[in-house]
């Protein structure tokens, strides 16, 4: 059942994802936290494994940068691979100066300046939010780990390199947590298709205090963050 984008065949996904914007990421959490992973679609170098979790089946794939290219993997994981559950594993800019490099914050709704949400409801504004039973989850293992996340509004944007002064302080104003590229739109296709999902995102830029981790850290600092997602899934 391979699509245009994913050379997968019809069984190779878990109903269970993981999905990052990171080929190395996925790849990372694939050798690291999965067991007997094998990789199952390679497309423009898309890459996806499923491999197992406490003995639960789980996959982790790439989505690229962007609500656009998130959008065609999320649809077509839905809609020809029957998943069901998937979690955003990724990262994200910061602008409140409460929010410090590598803290983890989880997206409890997605405001957007894409007008990709617009468009599929009918031009009207869309609440994108987290699967509930999946947002709680989330903060009961990261409490249970005894890991610090916070839990709040997002913005995604359709543009990485924002300079817009006027912008960040209104996102400061309304109390945005993490500012990112993808998640407003996953949530959307999550809502239209009924299935459940949640977003996890590790700071990697700080843009009013011109802060940013390493190439490297952004791909394999983020280890609590892999362990909340996956306990989030399988539960």
């Amino acid at each position: 059942m391979n699509t245009p984008h994913i050379n997968a065949k019809k069984n190779d996904f878990s109903e269970l994802v993981i999905m990052s914007g990171d080929p190395n990421r996925v790849t990372y959490i694939a050798e690291n936290f999965l067991k007997n992973s094998i990789q199952i679609t390679n497309v423009r170098s898309m890459l996806g494994f499923t491999g197992y979790y406490q003995d639960v089946l789980v996959s982790v794939m790439c989505h690229g940068m962007g609500i656009p290219s998130a959008a065609i993997y999320v649809e077509e994981l839905i809609n020809f691979y029957n998943v069901k559950k998937i979690v955003r594993v990724g990262t994200c800019g910061a602008v409140r100066k409460d929010i410090f490099l590598k803290d983890i914050v989880v997206a409890m709704g997605a405001c957007t300046d894409s007008s990709f949400n617009r468009v599929r409801f009918n031009q009207y504004d869309f609440s994108a939010i987290a699967n509930f039973d999946m947002l709680m989850k989330t903060m009961h293992y990261a409490k249970k780990m005894n890991i610090c996340i916070h839990v709040g509004n997002f913005f995604t944007s359709d543009t990485f390199y924002v300079k817009d002064k006027i912008l960040f302080d209104l996102l400061k104003k309304y109390n945005i947590l993490g500012i990112d590229m993808e998640t407003a739109g996953i949530y959307s296709l999550s809502a239209e298709y009924n299935i459940q999902s949640v977003a996890i995102c590790c700071v990697s830029d700080h843009l009013t205090l011109n802060q940013k981790i390493s190439v490297k850290d952004r791909s394999y600092a983020f280890d609590n963050i892999i362990k909340i997602a996956l306990l989030t899934l399988i539960s």
